[in-house]
């Protein structure tokens, strides 16, 4: 009975070596990148398969069945992230075109005193907290506005 190594073998799924440590790079085999975070949660679950794989029983080895079972649940975690990424840049979109829309249009807004003030949009700036806009000079979040008018 011989026992075949596992490192070096690439995966249909992974696109890596199952050896090889990719920690520091950013990518993913779908073409789109990842964030540090992520490429650090696939590299340890690739290397903790690698342990699983080396470190098993030759008379009793794990079930490819397993193996596979994780390999899609992984896969499909990816795939779930990836998609959650994709609305949240959609959100981000469709609130950057709703709010330049708003250019030229009276609103009312909630101040940050609380009280209720009218103004013209007459820009819009984007920020990491959403787009505001600059109506005199006050700077408005889109969410406080509670009505718009031609």
């Amino acid at each position: 009975m011989s026992i075949t190594p596992t490192e070096g073998l690439g995966s249909p799924y992974f696109g890596t070596a199952a050896g090889t440590s990719t920690t520091g790079t950013t990518g993913s085999t779908t073409g789109t990148s990842t964030s540090g975070t992520d490429q650090m949660n696939q590299d340890m679950f690739l290397k903790l398969m690698v342990a699983q794989l080396k470190n098993q029983d030759p008379m009793n080895p794990t079930d490819s069945s397993q193996f596979l079972a994780q390999s899609a649940q992984f896969t499909s975690l990816e795939k779930l992230d990836a998609m959650a990424q994709q609305s949240a840049q959609a959100l981000s979109a469709q609130m950057a075109f709703g709010a330049s829309s708003l250019v030229g249009r009276t609103i009312t807004y909630t101040a940050t005193d609380g009280t209720s003030k009218s103004g013209t949009v007459g820009s819009v700036n984007f920020t990491s907290d959403g787009p505001m806009l600059g109506v005199g000079s006050d700077s408005v979040a889109i969410n406080s506005v509670t009505k718009v008018a031609s």
